[in-house]
């Protein structure tokens, strides 16, 4: 049940992509899991509510990571030096294919909840695999956990080996909708997700068909979006038909729209792929470390910004090697300089109160009102302890955030709510 009660200490949150408010020594008001505002004194109709006092520690909203693949976390870190097509033919899908043995995803998905429950993360967007059984575990484990997540069953029936392939359209289309039967009212935290993998491993039949499955069940979808060259080359050959890769989706109403809608990447979108992105209100996850990792690019996320497209963070594991949303604030504003410096001077680098909202408040935006301390928004906390991080400087809370963005791991988080709900950071699934 949520609680209702006061969080004393360093408070940090985004309004607005430029505006930081930080509130020293201030209180956070959490009424049945809702946020009823910030406040340098303790208004007295709260006078009796329970006042946890975390003293000179920062607490800011819980961290939001719109992109991240459960399975691959037992090899991220590893073909660093591949591009994305390769990357997946030799590391993601020998080892996707694995969960079809349940005792094996489970222990996978264990070390990969133990860390995202010790990190500062607390919602995300999750692609598990194409098995059934092995995503519905996912989705229970992630109940357990306390989490809020949107877990996508992956849709994949061309362009992928024999033995992680779905055998047509139909088979997926039947599987995807007793997932979705079994999944949809089941839990309080964790919701089903659409996921066709992306164009090159989707039949147009497949995309027919997940449409009619969307409609009916009026659910989000979360796919790739012009991530690497190659990979727009190749659908490019696929799609003939289709004026750019985001028409590809498109054309089958799987672009946003009346559904909320998540494409990863959008490193190389032009100019009309950008504006459909707009006019959809499709949300773009920039995931900064995955992209330069395997070799895709630096998307132009100022201009995602400037046009008032909706943008997240994402880790993308495991593309990217950690679950991190600060790292992701971290590589979003050190690449942005370099896309800045070495690609296009006329978009500015990111700012710190940029990507601390990309990483808060933007991506929060796709769970609802989440992501802030503003009044409304649904209660998720962070508390950080920057106490084994010392200097001889005297740093205002902004730069205390600041140095947490690029210092911080594990050791720095020493609580965590959702929903207005304390989470056990030590909290085991097996």
């Amino acid at each position: 049940m949520e609680q209702s009660f006061v969080l004393k200490g360093n408070i940090c949150y985004s309004k607005t992509k430029d505006q930081l408010e930080i509130v020293p020594d201030g209180y956070v008001i959490c009424e049945k899991g809702v946020c009823k505002g910030v406040f340098e004194f303790l208004p007295e109709p709260y006078a009796n509510y329970k006042v946890i006092d975390y003293k000179n520690q920062l607490i800011i909203p819980g961290l939001i990571d719109l992109h991240i693949h459960a399975p691959q976390y037992s090899y991220r870190a590893l073909g660093m030096d591949l591009e994305l097509l390769d990357w997946l033919e030799k590391n993601t899908f020998p080892e996707e294919s694995k969960f079809i043995d349940l005792d094996y995803a489970k222990k996978s998905y264990s070390f990969f909840l133990k860390d995202l429950i010790k990190g500062a993360t607390t919602r995300a967007s999750v692609f598990a695999t194409l098995h059934r059984p092995a995503t519905e575990l996912l989705m229970d484990m992630f109940e357990s956990s306390g989490l809020k997540a949107f877990v996508g069953k992956v849709n994949m029936d061309r362009n992928c080996p024999n033995f992680l392939t779905e055998e047509n359209a139909e088979t997926a289309s039947v599987t995807t909708m007793l997932w979705i039967e079994n999944t949809m009212h089941k839990y309080k935290n964790v919701f089903p997700i659409l996921t066709p993998r992306f164009i090159p491993t989707c039949s147009d039949e497949l995309m027919r068909k997940l449409s009619a499955i969307q409609k009916s069940y009026h659910l989000p979808l979360q796919s790739h979006l012009s991530e690497n060259l190659s990979e727009i080359e190749f659908v490019k050959k696929l799609c003939p038909n289709s004026k750019y890769y985001g028409d590809a989706y498109d054309q089958f109403g799987l672009f946003g729209g009346d559904y909320p809608t998540i494409m990863a990447h959008c490193v190389h979108s032009d100019e009309e792929e950008i504006e459909l992105l707009k006019n959809r209100g499709v949300f773009v996850a920039h995931c900064p470390s995955s992209n330069t990792n395997i070799s895709s690019g630096i998307a132009p996320v100022r201009t995602y910004l400037d046009k008032g497209i909706p943008v997240g963070l994402g880790s993308d594991i495991a593309g990217g090697f950690s679950t991190s949303i600060f790292r992701a604030m971290s590589d979003a504003i050190q690449v942005s300089k370099l896309r800045w410096r070495l690609i296009d001077d006329s978009l500015k680098p990111l700012s710190m109160e940029e990507a601390f909202y990309l990483g808060t408040k933007g991506g929060g935006a796709f769970f609802g009102k989440v992501g802030s301390f503003e009044e409304g928004y649904e209660f998720d906390a962070v508390i950080l302890d920057d106490s084994n991080l010392p200097s001889p400087l005297e740093f205002s809370v902004k730069e205390r955030l600041e140095r947490l963005i690029y210092l911080s791991d594990e050791r720095n988080i020493k609580g965590k709510y959702v929903g207005g709900i304390a989470i056990n950071l030590d909290f085991t699934l097996i």
